[in-house]
């Protein structure tokens, strides 16, 4: 235009206004104050009436052309200030303002209240009802009369009270039908929305009938309220109802859209949805109008679908910035966050101004990839656009700075906050609950919440117990308890869950049990491993257990993280029995191949005494990570079987593993244990030069005990000195160990460790007992007088060493010379029988291990009564074949160690020992026999393979077994025992002939049950028989090879026979036990086997405890040992 004057400017500025084109106006008004015009009130209203689709943005700029107004006098204009009050309410500004232009207007009509009645309804508070009330009641200088823009606000603020807003709804639709605005279809369609909102379905639909006109409006209006409510085959149902008697329009089948992904059935929700879009492609509806693409987008975002919704995004004709808000949201809630930031950008590219949601969606995605540099920017940006007045946004930027760790911004941005929401107090109390710095803070936090006048949600309760328990506050634990009563809010399994998890964290298990109990249906998987968990942190193993299996049994589902905890439990006590029920119970949940669980059990055996169950299950490991690999090079060092640790280490470097501290503990401990010095300085060198680990106090500690051990004291003193780290107690303390043990003793040096340990630890009374000890092994008696004076004036006392062994009948513990146990006379009496014998195979007291200034036969008692040989003595009283397992809480003195190989040796039993390493004693003739049974287990497998292979195979409807064709089960063992020049049944033999076939035929078929034999007596006559002609072998060899069918055909085997026969199986522990303790010598065969064996043994006894209960598994697993 050659000219523009005022009317020009203001005619642009309305066009682009209500063209829906709000950026242009808004640009125009700007352009138009800077070229120097003064905008009358026309323009000024339409500038303002723009403002309101913008957000904050639009805020800002309308706060300023208000100012604009009051400077020119046209403040004061009724049409300008009703336009002022709408804009502030619908750019989520603060609703003072709003109310303060509605007093300033001098003369007040039926638009100013409407516009401000609206204003407090858009921000959902019962306060739209009282200033309502207020005007009607007030005299404003006319009569107001409500009309259906008045109910219509009114009804969107009831619809938006969550406690009394059906009670708000129906007194309004009293109203509305006294004043015959019902069938007005503005009004009708938001009862509508707002009673299917709250469920009141009946009422809607009343509502509906009474409409004067219905139209698409309605018909939408009760499906969102339908949706909203999760009813989407209802809304669905509705619409197939009305579309008849409706004419549809696009926001239909929008709403429709939405209304899919609420199915109850998902798949069906989905299959729904696909039908649909079929449809409106068909029809070219999806194209006329982008709320159906953006529809489409939400609801294949719903289903997970993302890459068809990513689809749809891109063949869209007309995108609009719902659509980018749409497709960066989905990316965001897929967690395909590379990808949300990037469309963000893209749409930043291609004109579109970011707007709230597309922020928060990218700002959202910045804090779960911890980017908190393009987050900042992304926080610049808003404040220039002026979005960081909207509450929602500055709850996203707290999510951020929380989730990347910036508690102090999290802290400085909600301080700069003009509004609060909830959401905004549940986020920073959550951050400052995170840190570890602020959790105090945290608290005072909730306390200002709750002093504001805040009502806590769920989210509420669960970040502040969160903090509450990590510092074991049992009393404000106890006080959030009754604010969740106070406000019934005790309902849902997320609040019970917390408090089972901050009751158990301060030790008040009777107070979880009690909320576990009043859980009823609510109990889901959480509560139940949060349950284990407790316990287990409180160490009452047994409730675990028993838990464990009650939660089986009700078909709960235990997660890995849970297994592993129980199982590291079992090991820290060394509970093998428990940790084998737990082993079961993972074959039985199916997470046996779970790496967590894995490397569990793995270090569960390797602590429980049972290397080789350990190695031979991380052997068969399907996936392996650091902390099994550092498991089983750990439980090798524990267990002395230092050169297999090492191998194990190089092979972990080969596989490509890269070893981290512990696993340098454990490969150096192993190098302690075979005195591998040069190897162990080399590895030592090798954590920082090759791996980029720096040495901890505990690697150096090693290498004190690497060097003591080797004697080499001169290169350990100089070792100490070098440190760069200062030596704490565990330094000095292996340090005065090994002066002890040294032949050449460097006393100055253990002085020096004495009394520096003195200085750290003055009240621990093992320092004093290495400093006596060291006097002792020297025969300075006097200054081991001191040593123990010092001790006494120090007020410690030494702690009692004690030994227990666990038999069926309990566990038993004794000290040395204990005369408390009830069989002291047999145990005694036992004992000198074994000193005897041991005696005379050549066992020689060795005194020096008596740390006393005594005769030398009184040396040699005080050894004599340790309290492991009395426990040795004492299983030995009871009749088994079984390994001896001894577990002590201090270390096996050299003495005890030595007669133990003696005792093995005599009684033919394999002896096992624990204190912080195990020791497995075995006499060289008990190793011997253990070959033997080896040997003979080894040929048979070898010789029925081979008839196996050169046969053909005959498959059974239990399974395919390995049964050789034509071969009867006594031509087999006969077959076998031909190897030894004689047959091994006879016809003398009770279970000989017909009856013996059916008898081996039911073993091969794996069918060990009750009706085989006709008492447990007969199961024993039958073992007994076997073992009288070939000195047992028919055991040795029949059990190997059922147990190799087993393996491979056990579970095909016990799942056909129960589906097909219903078998209900029932096996006794004492048929197990008897047979078990009837077959001599079975264990020897069995440790060829073990890992195999442990699996059978637990499979087909878990298939028992089904129906018989858990106790058979126990017993049996443990008798199998």
């Amino acid at each position: 235009m050659p000219s523009r004057n005022l009317v020009s400017w203001a005619c642009l500025i309305t066009g682009y206004s209500q063209n829906g084109m709000p950026d242009e106006a808004c640009r125009v008004f700007q352009e138009m104050v800077s070229s120097g015009f003064m905008p009358n009130h026309y323009a000024c209203g339409s500038a303002l009436r723009s403002c309101q689709g913008l957000g904050a943005f639009g805020l800002r700029l309308g706060m300023q052309i208000h100012g604009l107004l009051l400077k020119t006098g046209h403040g004061s204009n009724e049409v300008v200030s009703n336009v002022l009050i709408s804009m502030y309410g619908s750019c989520g500004g603060n609703g003072d303002y709003a109310w303060r232009v509605f007093e300033e207007i001098e003369n007040k009509n039926s638009v100013s209240c409407n516009s401000i009645i609206s204003v407090y309804a858009q921000r959902g508070t019962v306060s739209a009802f009282e200033l309502f009330s207020y005007i009607q009641k007030e005299d404003l200088g006319f009569t107001f009369k409500p009309t259906e823009f008045t109910f219509g606000s009114l009804i969107t603020a009831a619809a938006n009270h969550v406690n009394s807003g059906l009670l708000l709804l129906e007194q309004l639709l009293a109203n509305i039908e006294k004043s015959g605005l019902l069938e007005d279809l503005y009004v009708g369609s938001a009862l509508l929305s707002g009673f299917g909102r709250f469920g009141s379905l009946d009422t809607a639909m009343k509502v509906f009938k009474q409409m004067g006109a219905r139209n698409a409006v309605s018909l939408n209006g009760l499906m969102v309220g339908l949706v909203r409510l999760g009813q989407g085959e209802e809304a669905a149902k509705v619409f197939m109802e009305m579309r008849d008697f409706v004419k549809i329009n696009s926001d239909s089948f929008v709403v429709l859209f939405s209304a899919f992904p609420e199915f109850s059935s998902l798949e069906e929700g989905e299959i729904r949805g696909r039908e649909l879009h079929a449809y409106v492609i068909r029809t070219g509806l999806c194209n006329s109008k982008a709320a159906i693409g953006n529809a489409l987008i939400n609801m294949y975002s719903k289903f997970g679908e993302f890459q068809i919704a990513h689809s749809v995004f891109q063949v869209m004709v007309d995108k609009d910035s719902v659509s980018w808000n749409s497709m960066i949201s989905a990316l965001d809630q897929n967690d395909c966050f590379e990808d949300a930031i990037s469309t963000f950008q893209t749409m930043i590219r291609t004109g579109f101004m970011a707007s709230n949601y597309s922020l928060i969606s990218a700002l959202s995605s910045c804090g779960s990839l911890n980017w908190i540099r393009l987050g900042e920017q992304l926080h610049c940006e808003g404040i220039k656009l002026g979005l960081d007045f909207d509450v929602s946004v500055s709850n996203a930027l707290l999510a951020l700075y929380a989730d990347t760790g910036c508690v102090a911004e999290c802290k400085i941005l909600f301080t700069l906050m003009l509004e609060y929401d909830l959401v905004s107090w549940n986020t920073i109390i959550g951050a400052l609950g995170n840190s570890e710095t602020s959790i105090s803070e945290a608290i005072e936090y909730f306390i200002q919440m709750m002093r504001a006048g805040w009502s806590p949600n769920n989210v509420t309760y669960i970040n502040i117990l969160s903090v509450i328990s990590s510092l074991s506050l049992l009393g404000l634990v106890r006080q959030i308890h009754a604010l969740v009563l106070k406000y019934n809010a005790m309902n849902t399994s997320s609040i019970e869950n917390t408090f089972l998890a901050c009751y158990s964290k301060c030790g008040e298990m009777d107070d979880c049990e009690k909320i576990f109990s009043g859980m009823s249906d609510r109990k889901d998987d959480v509560s139940w491993n949060l349950m284990i968990s407790g316990y287990l942190h409180n160490e009452v193993l047994p409730k675990a257990m028993d838990l464990v299996w009650l939660m089986l049994h009700k078909g709960k589902k235990l997660d890995g993280f849970t297994f592993a905890s129980v199982l590291s439990a079992c090991a820290s006590i060394a509970t093998f029995k428990h940790g084998m029920e737990v082993h079961a119970c993972a074959i039985r949940a199916c997470l046996e191949s779970d790496v967590v669980v894995g490397s569990a059990l793995v270090d569960m055996y390797a602590k429980c005494g049972r290397i080789d169950y350990a190695s031979k299950f991380f052997d068969v490991m399907p996936v392996r990570n650091i902390y099994s690999w550092n498991s089983m090079i750990s439980g090798y060092a524990r267990h002395g079987h230092g050169h297999k640790a090492l191998e194990l280490f190089t092979k972990m470097k080969l596989e490509g593993q890269t070893p981290d501290h512990v696993t340098f503990v454990g490969v150096l401990s192993a190098c302690s244990h075979v005195g591998f010095v040069e190897q162990g300085m080399d590895y030592f060198d090798s954590m920082s030069k090759q791996y980029g680990l720096t040495p901890r106090i505990e690697h150096f500690s090693c290498m004190v005990d690497i060097l003591g051990r080797a004697g080499q004291m001169n290169k350990l003193e100089d070792f100490i000195n070098k440190m760069p780290l200062k030596p704490n107690a565990l330094i000095w303390r292996t340090a005065l160990g090994a002066c002890g043990r040294a032949s050449t003793r460097k006393t100055d040096l253990g002085r020096k460790a004495a009394h520096m340990l003195l200085q750290l630890e003055p009240h621990n009374a093992v320092n004093y007992v290495l400093l006596a000890n060291m006097y002792a092994s020297g025969g300075k008696w006097e200054d081991v007088a001191e040593a123990r004076r010092a001790m006494r004036e120090a007020t410690v006392r030494k702690e009692a060493g004690c030994s227990w062994v666990s038999m069926r009948d309990g566990v038993h513990v004794f000290v040395a010379g204990d005369q408390s146990h009830p069989n002291k006379h047999a145990i005694y009496e036992k004992l000198k029988e074994l000193h005897k014998r041991i005696r005379d195979v050549g066992y020689v007291p060795q005194i020096k291990y008596a740390l006393y200034d005594l005769e030398l036969e009184n040396k040699e008692e005080l050894l004599s009564y340790h309290s492991e040989r009395l426990a040795v003595a004492f299983v030995l009283t009871r009749k088994s074949d079984m390994p001896i397992r001894i577990m002590k809480n201090l270390r096996v003195c050299g003495d005890c160690h030595s007669a133990f190989k003696y005792i093995s040796q005599v009684v033919g039993r394999q002896i096992t020992k624990q204190w912080k390493r195990f020791k497995h004693i075995m006499s060289e003739v008990w190793g011997e026999r253990q070959l033997v049974c080896k040997g003979i287990a080894s040929s048979i497998l070898v010789r029925t393979s081979t008839m196996a292979a050169n046969d053909t195979m005959k498959s059974k409807e239990y399974g395919t077994l390995r049964r050789v064709k034509n071969i009867k089960p006594t031509q087999l063992v006969n077959e076998v025992g031909r190897d030894h020049d004689k047959p091994v049944f006879r016809t003398s033999n009770p279970y000989g002939g017909e009856k013996l076939d059916q008898m081996l035929s039911n073993l091969e078929k794996g069918m060990l049950l009750d009706g085989n034999f006709e008492t447990d007596e007969a199961m024993g006559r039958f073992s007994m028989s076997c073992m009288k002609y070939r000195k047992g072998n028919i055991a040795f060899s029949i059990l190997p090879y059922l147990f190799d069918i087993l393996w491979h055909e056990l579970e095909d085997f016990m799942c056909r026979l129960h589906r097909s026969y219903k078998v209900q199986f029932s096996i006794s522990k004492e048929l197990i036990l008897q047979a078990s303790s009837s077959w001599g010598g079975l264990s020897c065969v069995l440790a060829e086997h073990t890992l195999k064996c442990v699996y059978i043994t637990q499979k087909i006894l878990l298939l028992f405890s089904t129906y018989a209960g858990p106790s058979p598994l126990v017993q049996a697993a443990s008798s199998y040992n």
